[in-house]
């Protein structure tokens, strides 16, 4: 089959819409975005050349409706529908309805999407084909030798559906809420059991295939430092592995594209054990989130590729282009990883990313935008190309630690802590480390900068009530004084207190000994401190106070401004974390029921993440105002738990 493609439409939104409008705009295709009405201002929409609404906020009733992005794409003219990642990418249904409309479909054919849409036949088809694999597990026969075991959504991924057993009483509640979830995600409540292997590296091969018999294995990529069973760094080349096992997993997964007849690209997933031993997790027959890093290193644009193959045309040769050099990706989250990782919403006052040679921004997000409830909290993929891996790792950190970016708490520190680890940098890697280091890399360890940055807070804010517009320049702090001023801040999101107190002298603004003011102006400050100069940029913003240093960013709130809404509700009280909706509640959850403390009572979930409400106390809990299907803001009043020590006794 060939066909020239003119116009293409996206069903998709965000970062992976505007990746791909980008690489159409190179080869001189028109673009045409679909968009929910959460998503009416957002930047895939501003960007592309026509839009469709799709109307109506929740995935289900717009992005994951493929009858209506069928329709809009004929409505708009396009001859061709990508589906970038998630929502309709890996729906067989979704991608014959596209060619049945007469529309060009960039993706793999609809039979390979079917037999690895459920891992539990893919598996089936995986081992036929030589591909190694892990004895899958019946948890009804399951014993405690089997343990630790994952469980897993048959028909979906990005870690919904997912538990870790590691005691035999948790299975059958785990399988409960593992299928539970994974119907409300997929559609498919299926799910089965496998080896939960400990230390293992997660490690991918990119491939891309053509109609004419081509195949190529575009190297490994390392996706192991995982949250939720949902990346958060990658990189390219894997680092580590043997040329033997490289060899085996590029035969590997070639060998899985010639099973299915794949065409297009998709990426083969591997779980590496400690020993060294692969065993195939699952088959992705979509573009992968972190494809750039394949870019970086191949030098290719991958969906250019995926155009040109879904045209009819070979890949350009028999081999792939030789890899050079080092690509490591980061996930940039609108979320509270010191938190349970909760997701955060709200405007994004300004996001501003370093452009320096060897660095990629990849987003759907610009200054100005709003961060909502309805979808995926990440705010874009920053990535670092360099000769070595050091300074690839070296150059993503820094990038991330210069980057501006104000409004919600993201997980930035979180990426650059991650980038520094000891066992980062050597390499040591595997899906367990922010289960061993997430504590430590979470902790507030830089008091010192974190208070150099509330007094820039102070004196800008000084400087914004006296100043006539150009620069103030202050002596040191020796000059007369007059009565000293209080500034009190409370750091974000740590919710440590600052008390800032300087004093107005003949000479300016005047600070403890050992510290003297250079210059100070609304949105700028330097200070001299133990013989060593700082600059401050000092932005405020959404009630807050942002200041950016050349080592770190810290948000304020100016105290006294807000309460915080535990302040205002009884001892007990369960809020709502975050918007969300209610998806379900504990068995046999009701006013007067016992409770023990931890105990998970209500789950909430939030752009496309679930989270349980957990018991603060033993004790009765006396409220409960949720209900499954109840859409909540944060801080409404959930339920209300009666501490057993303060129950009245008889």
């Amino acid at each position: 089959m060939t066909a020239t493609i003119h116009s293409l439409l996206v069903a998709n939104r965000g970062e992976i819409a505007c990746r791909i409008f980008r690489t159409c705009r190179a080869l001189g295709i028109a673009t045409v975005a679909v968009y929910s009405d959460a998503d009416a201002g957002a930047l895939h929409v501003r960007e592309a050349d026509t839009a469709v609404r799709l109307p109506g906020a929740a995935p289900s009733d717009t992005y994951l409706r493929g009858d209506l992005v069928v329709a809009a794409a004929l409505a708009a003219g396009a001859d061709a529908v990508h589906p970038g990642y998630g929502f309709l990418s890996e729906n067989a249904g979704f991608a014959a309805a596209v060619q049945d409309a007469g529309l060009v479909w960039v993706g793999p054919p609809v039979k390979a999407i079917e037999l690895m849409a459920s891992k539990t036949r893919a598996k089936e088809l995986m081992a036929a084909a030589g591909v190694p694999l892990l004895a899958p597990v019946d948890p009804s026969a399951a014993t405690a030798e089997d343990l630790p075991l994952l469980l897993k959504a048959a028909a979906g991924g990005g870690g919904r559906g997912m538990r870790i057993v590691r005691e035999l009483g948790d299975l059958p509640g785990e399988l409960t809420a593992a299928a539970a979830e994974a119907l409300s995600a997929f559609g498919d409540g299926e799910v089965f059991a496998e080896p939960y292997v400990e230390r293992g590296r997660h490690v991918e091969v990119q491939v891309m295939a053509d109609d004419h018999e081509g195949v190529w294995a575009l190297g490994t990529r390392d996706c192991s430092l995982q949250r939720r069973h949902q990346k958060v760094i990658e990189e390219a080349p894997a680092p580590g592995l043997t040329g033997a096992l490289r060899d085996r997993l590029h035969d590997a997964a070639t060998a899985a594209a010639r099973a299915v007849g794949y065409r297009g690209a998709g990426t083969v997933e591997f779980l590496v054990a400690a020993d060294g031993r692969p065993y195939f997790l699952e088959m992705n027959t979509r573009l992968q989130v972190e494809h750039p890093v394949t870019e970086a290193v191949f030098g290719l644009d991958l969906v250019a590729l995926q155009l040109c193959i879904a045209e009819g045309e070979p890949l350009p040769a028999a081999e792939p282009p030789t890899p050079t050099g080092h690509a490591v990706e980061a996930r940039l989250y609108a979320e509270d990883p010191a938190r349970d990782w909760q997701p955060q919403t709200g405007a994004l006052l300004s996001f501003d990313m370093p452009d320096e040679p060897g660095l990629r921004l990849d987003t759907g997000y610009t200054g100005g935008d709003t961060i909502g409830v309805h979808y995926d909290p990440m705010l874009a993929k920053v990535i670092a190309h360099a000769p070595t891996r050091t300074e690839a790792v070296r150059l993503l950190a820094r990038a991330l630690e210069r980057a501006r970016i104000h409004g919600p708490v993201t997980n930035r520190e979180l990426l650059v802590r991650s980038l520094r680890h000891p066992d980062f940098v050597a390499a040591r890697l595997d899906t367990g480390f922010y289960d061993r280091h997430l504590a430590a890399l979470t902790t507030e360890a830089d008091e010192s900068g974190r208070r150099l940055a509330a007094t820039a807070a102070a004196l800008a804010e000084a400087a914004r009530r006296t100043a006539t517009g150009g620069v103030a320049r202050f002596g040191a702090w020796r000059n007369v004084a007059s009565q000293p001023r209080l500034r009190r801040y409370r750091g974000e999101p740590d919710g440590r207190e600052h008390d800032i107190t300087y004093r107005t002298t003949r000479g300016g603004l005047a600070l403890e000994p050992g510290m003297r003011v250079v210059a100070a102006r609304p949105d700028r400050v330097t200070l001299e401190t133990g013989g060593v100069t700082r600059h401050f940029a000092v932005a405020t913003g959404d009630d807050r106070v942002y200041v950016d240093t050349a080592t770190g960013s810290y948000a304020f709130t100016a105290l006294p401004r807000f309460t915080d809404p535990t302040d205002r509700t009884e001892p007990g009280s369960l809020l709502a974390p975050m918007p969300g909706t209610v998806v379900r509640l504990a068995d046999g959850l009701a006013a007067g029921a016992a409770v023990e403390a931890g105990q998970p009572l209500i789950w909430l979930e939030a752009m496309k993440m679930e989270h349980r409400i957990l018991a603060p106390a033993s004790g009765t809990l006396t409220a409960l105002h949720a209900a499954p299907g109840l859409q909540v803001e944060v801080g409404a009043l959930l339920a209300v738990v009666t501490d057993a020590q303060e129950e009245p006794t008889a």
